[in-house]
């Protein structure tokens, strides 16, 4: 399988989280570069109009919890159902035929599951993917607070998120668990309930749940130990940090939503936009 290769250092220019300082420890094969916040770089000559407050609730890095709900903009609008996707599901298992998922998360699964094969790791089952609000309102009615969230207050309402299992055994003992917790994040998923952030994430340990975040993001958090209320923190924060990852340079701003800003991106080159769910929205430049 392909090495990723990555830069052993970090470079903080700045100040360290006073009361989070292990957000800047040095992590194996991980680069962050804190940037000014007032810096355009060489090149970006191209500025776009972003309808901010509409952007917040939309996008890969919403942050959805008892806290933030889902919004109806921030539901991913190419779901379907992957029983019906023949093309998607090779190489795995589904545990009934009504489970759905954004076809772009799926797509990004696929890919998953083939590298782990090649690895001979290749037991992989979805038990659940995108659920609707009704069905969430059933499933929390059935299981209730400790074992299931509201409607609207789920990740699976966003169509970014699968509970993943393995017919060898519990995520927690299989190697399909295991493979996935070291090499998710190379596809742009996180493992985002781990067992040591419980405090932080307020969800109790869950080895099956994926969430979709997509690169670097996925990378950062992995080496840096982050879960992404950690990592929304650090952009809250830091305004601007940038990342290699897979010898591509990446460059990560944080803008305020309720500020009229104006975001410059470069002429050529390829970005995304995500709002945070709270206050903010992320633009990602692939440089």
């Amino acid at each position: 399988m392909k090495k990723w290769g990555f830069l052993i250092c970090i470079i903080v220019l700045g100040y360290i989280f006073s009361k989070s300082p292990a957000l800047f420890e040095q992590k194996e094969e991980a680069n962050l570069e804190v940037q000014d916040t007032g810096e355009i770089r060489a090149g970006y000559t191209k500025t776009i109009h972003v309808d901010m407050q509409n952007q917040v609730h939309k996008g890969n890095l919403l942050l959805v919890n008892s806290e933030y709900p889902v919004h109806a903009e921030g539901i991913r609008t190419d779901i379907v159902n992957l029983a019906e996707q023949h093309e998607l599901i090779r190489g795995y298992g589904l545990l009934d035929q009504d489970i759905m998922l954004s076809k772009y998360v799926a797509q990004a699964f696929q890919k998953m599951v083939e590298a782990a094969a090649k690895d001979d790791v290749r037991y992989f089952i979805i038990s659940s993917g995108y659920r609707d609000f009704t069905k969430q309102e059933q499933l929390y009615e059935e299981k209730g607070s400790d074992y299931a969230l509201p409607a609207g207050h789920s990740e699976h309402n966003l169509g970014l998120s699968m509970d993943i299992g393995s017919t060898l055994a519990a995520m927690s003992e299989a190697p399909e668990g295991a493979w996935l917790e070291k090499n998710a994040w190379k596809f742009g998923f996180i493992l985002r309930y781990p067992k040591d952030k419980v405090d932080i994430t307020g969800i109790q340990f869950e080895p099956w749940h994926f969430r979709y975040v997509g690169l670097p993001h996925s990378a950062i958090m992995y080496h840096n130990h982050l879960v992404l209320e950690q990592y929304l923190e650090l952009l809250q924060q830091k305004k601007s940090i940038s990342a290699e990852v897979g010898g591509e340079h990446y460059l990560i701003r944080y803008y305020d939503a309720s500020k009229d800003e104006t975001i410059n991106i470069p002429e050529h080159g390829q970005y995304e936009i995500s709002g945070d769910n709270m206050k903010g929205v992320v633009v990602t430049v692939e440089e």
